[in-house]
């Protein structure tokens, strides 16, 4: 009989092999020039015919159903290549850092993956118009009886708390705010392992008690994941973004973030999502124009 822990650990790896299987698999798919080593302006994708996105593997970005690659972000990145001519080589990775590192280094063009628009990130990346409004929670179990310690009731109950994110999640400077804001101090735990559906899959089954990611990816886990709670907002809700360019590396080519600002602006833009995930997302307010929304609510596709 396979002990408990070693089916844990397996469940753990599962989307971890899937995550790289994608990745050799696309890397594999044709002989293709490497990227000269920084970021590449607008005239340059357009000239190679090949935009070079990053993204993570979860149920709301970017995953396989059946025999078919769907998502949020992946139908996002696609219907902006087909409105450019362009053809897309999409990789998924788990680590925001090495999907940032990668942009830097010039192998990928895009992060396919909505990131907070604050501040700090402003100073240091280049990002699209904001594509949608989302916010962070705090995933725990929910409350057994009145007298359970775990449970987490408000923001001040957070004070000597370890809370798990995703290593060089942007969620990490709102954490350290909110210690700030409850005058306490609230301890990170940074997992580079794993991804935000993974960390909330250990806290559903008891291995960490509490981990912060977006509400997104938080809700749509809560459907197959009953035990978890999600009612405690750890931010506010907040503009998300394309990151397109590190502005670090002295190369900004505001060129070709106009290309992406003026395709947000398209009013046929979310018409190209399919059904399926405005669904999943009922709670990811989309940053809309007026056409945009009659077009939604033409096909019956809300936003609440």
């Amino acid at each position: 009989m396979v002990s408990r822990p070693k089916l844990r650990l397996f469940r753990y790896l599962v989307p971890v092999i899937i995550v790289l299987a994608f990745i050799f698999s696309f890397r594999q798919c044709g002989k293709q020039e490497k990227p000269a080593g920084h970021p590449r302006d607008y005239a340059a994708i357009a000239k190679e015919g090949i935009i070079r996105v990053a993204t993570e593997y979860n149920s709301i970005s970017f995953y396989v159903d059946s025999d078919t690659v769907s998502g949020f972000h992946y139908e996002l990145i696609q219907a902006f290549a087909r409105d450019k001519g362009l053809k897309t080589e999409i990789t998924p990775i788990m680590s925001f850092e090495e999907r940032l590192e990668g942009l830097s280094e010039g192998r990928y063009d895009v992060i396919a993956y909505g990131i907070l628009a604050t501040s700090k990130l402003k100073d240091s990346l280049l990002l699209t118009s904001p594509i949608f409004l989302n916010k962070q929670v705090l995933v725990q179990r929910k409350e057994i009886g009145e007298n359970d310690s775990l449970y987490i009731r408000t923001q001040l109950d957070l004070a000597q708390r370890t809370l798990h994110v995703v290593k060089g999640s942007p969620s990490i400077l709102r954490i350290q705010n909110l210690g700030n804001e409850i005058g306490d101090t609230i301890y990170i735990k940074e997992i580079d392992k794993y991804g935000s559906e993974q960390l909330i899959s250990m806290v559903a089954h008891g291995d960490i008690d509490y981990a912060v990611c977006d509400e997104s990816i938080a809700l749509a886990a809560a459907d197959s994941l009953p035990q978890i709670d999600i009612n405690t907002a750890i931010s506010f809700t907040q503009f998300y973004s394309f990151p397109v360019y590190l502005l670090s590396t002295g190369l900004c080519h505001r060129k070709r973030n106009i290309q992406f600002l003026e395709y947000q602006s398209q009013e046929w833009l979310v018409a190209t999502i399919s059904p399926c995930h405005c669904t999943r997302l009922q709670r990811l307010y989309l940053v809309c124009n007026p056409q945009w929304i009659k077009q939604i609510r033409r096909r019956e596709i809300y936003y609440i």
